[in-house]
């Protein structure tokens, strides 16, 4: 991956991960705690989501989309998931390599581990419909919708 894919990763504050039950309806899920583990490994915890781990384990293709919210850029990644859970031996490794990034307040029940296939790029319609739209335009225009104030 290369170094602006990790830096989306290292400055989301959520990802949304996308998987497929067993009768191939779609299921996406916020997740809070995740971190890239080498080159092509994204980790996830397992907070809360059953739902996410019972999908992945009928069907590993997974994609998650990372997305500056005042940027209005980001990536998706495309892959395959497997569930550690915690008679694994990696187990402890995983989640230390997690919480030493966010916190150890969560229980994580599992780590979801991706191996990463493809990344793309994605951004908001207004860069390809108005092609003066700007970065700092965008951010601006985020903050005032957001209601936040620079500092």
């Amino acid at each position: 991956m290369d170094n602006r894919i990790k830096d989306y990763i290292g400055k989301s504050v959520l990802c949304w991960l996308a998987t497929v039950d067993g009768d191939s309806a779609p299921n996406v899920s916020p997740k809070e705690v995740f971190a890239l583990y080498d080159e092509k490994t994204l980790l996830i915890a397992n907070i809360a989501s059953p739902g996410s781990v019972k999908n992945i384990r009928s069907n590993s293709n997974v994609c998650v989309s990372l997305v500056d919210i005042f940027v209005q850029k980001g990536y998706k990644l495309k892959g395959t998931a497997k569930v550690i859970d915690k008679s694994d031996a990696t187990f402890p490794d995983k989640v230390k390599f997690l919480t030493d990034r966010f916190t150890d307040a969560f229980p994580i029940n599992e780590v979801i581990e991706i191996t990463v296939v493809k990344a793309v790029p994605i951004q908001a319609p207004s860069y390809l419909f108005f092609p003066n739209t700007t970065e700092s335009k965008q951010i601006e225009n985020a903050m005032e919708a957001y209601g936040v104030k620079a500092r």
